[in-house]
């Protein structure tokens, strides 16, 4: 059974990734979780690509040429440590079937991710990005007495892909200035996603995650580029408004249905800088996203031949909090030697809280947020911690 772990801990290397959770992003940075992933009107960050591409224009010009070498980041569940360890000292049968019974109905979430970008801001308002992201990422929900997903439901995918970007401005547009963002992206990735049964978990615990790829594994890639503007207008220049839409995913990364498959989204936000005394910066934002409602949860359509096409989109009722997010992000310094900033936020019905630290070449950024798996907020909740380390300037 200590297969099940090193599949969790390591997941085959670039093999595997998941996230039992609607995939409205590509990469969670976790400066923007900790401020509830409302990002659509702020950017700041390279990592605006995978939120509006528009927002790469925000990153300030003082910086120069922004290079993130390595930016290692590494998130997991609650209780995913006692649910590794029980599992671990599991020798016997009955013990691993008595171990995944205990956590029945919970989910667990182990994931490593690495964005290595290079950005830039130029001059005559011109905002450019290229980024490299691979990412992997095991998730688990063990279920009492296995039924309709298994004793062990597992969801797993592993991709990576490169990203370009760029953002142009516009002055006396409509009153105000207008960004237009475009980016595109390739992506390739394996998955798989199994309910496996008593039987599955007990005769394969030796070669769990051999059994997995010849079994379930699922291979695609695609293209697709995404869209987005921020606008300012000039009133209330003391606050700084904006609004931004962006439109994510267009092209082929349906990848057949597959699990991992990234639909096409329409996102909104808007958001304020006020100028307050003794601070660097304070941004508060608002976020609607997946207006099309696109983002569904995934159920299992059983197959007792095993056939790979297991699970299968599920339309789910609207639920409000799934779609809203907000936050403040407060900057204390910003200087050649130390930037730190805090973040707190709201992200589908729960709290967020997070820190970006940078020294010199470290920088350092650690956040949790609240992920909901099921239908509806609060039928299957998962707390995640996530801490990122990388080198930059």
């Amino acid at each position: 059974m200590k297969k099940i772990v090193t599949l969790s801990l390591l997941s085959m290397g670039a093999l595997l990734q998941a996230d039992m959770t609607q995939q409205e992003f590509l990469y969670k940075d976790p400066r923007i979780m900790g401020m509830g992933a409302a990002n659509t009107a702020v950017g700041g960050y390279s990592t605006a690509i995978f939120y509006n591409p528009a927002g790469l224009i925000n990153i300030k010009k003082s910086h120069g040429v922004e290079v993130e070498l390595l930016g290692i980041s590494v998130s997991g569940s609650k209780d995913i440590k006692n649910f590794i360890d029980d599992i671990d000292n599991a020798d016997t049968d009955p013990e691993v079937i008595q171990a995944v019974r205990k956590y029945s109905g919970e989910a667990f979430n182990v994931t490593a991710s690495n964005y290595t970008s290079f950005s830039y801001h130029t001059q005559s308002d011109l905002a450019y990005s290229i980024g490299l992201l691979a990412s992997v990422d095991a998730n688990f929900i063990p279920h009492d007495y296995g039924g309709a997903n298994g004793l062990l439901e597992v969801h797993g995918r592993g991709y990576g892909g490169v990203f370009l970007a760029a953002a142009q401005k516009y002055d006396n547009i409509l009153g105000g200035k207008l960004t237009v963002g475009l980016g595109l992206k390739f992506i390739s990735q394996k998955s798989y996603e199994a309910g496996l049964d008593t039987k599955e978990v007990l005769d394969h615990k030796d070669d769990l995650a051999t059994y997995l790829q010849d079994t379930y594994e699922v291979s695609n890639s695609g293209f697709a580029a995404d869209i987005g503007v921020l606008y300012e207008p000039s009133i209330w220049p003391s606050l700084h408004p904006a609004v931004g839409v962006s439109l994510m995913n267009v092209g082929t990364l349906n990848f057949d249905d597959a699990y991992g498959a990234q639909p096409m989204t329409l996102n909104a936000g808007v958001s304020i800088s006020p100028e307050v005394a003794y601070l660097d910066s304070l941004v508060i934002s608002l976020d609607y996203v997946d207006m099309l409602n696109a983002q569904q949860m995934r159920i299992r359509n059983y197959n007792p031949n095993r056939s790979q096409d297991q699970y299968d989109n599920a339309d789910i009722d609207f639920d409000i909090m799934q779609h809203l997010r907000a936050g403040v992000a407060m900057g204390l310094f910003d200087n050649k030697w130390v930037t730190t900033t805090l973040m707190a936020g709201w992200y589908q019905g729960a709290y967020t809280a997070g820190l970006d630290f940078q020294l010199t070449l470290i920088k350092l950024q650690a956040a949790t947020y609240q992920e909901q798996l099921g239908a509806k907020t609060g039928q299957l909740e998962d707390r995640r911690y996530v801490v990122g380390l990388g080198i930059g300037w």
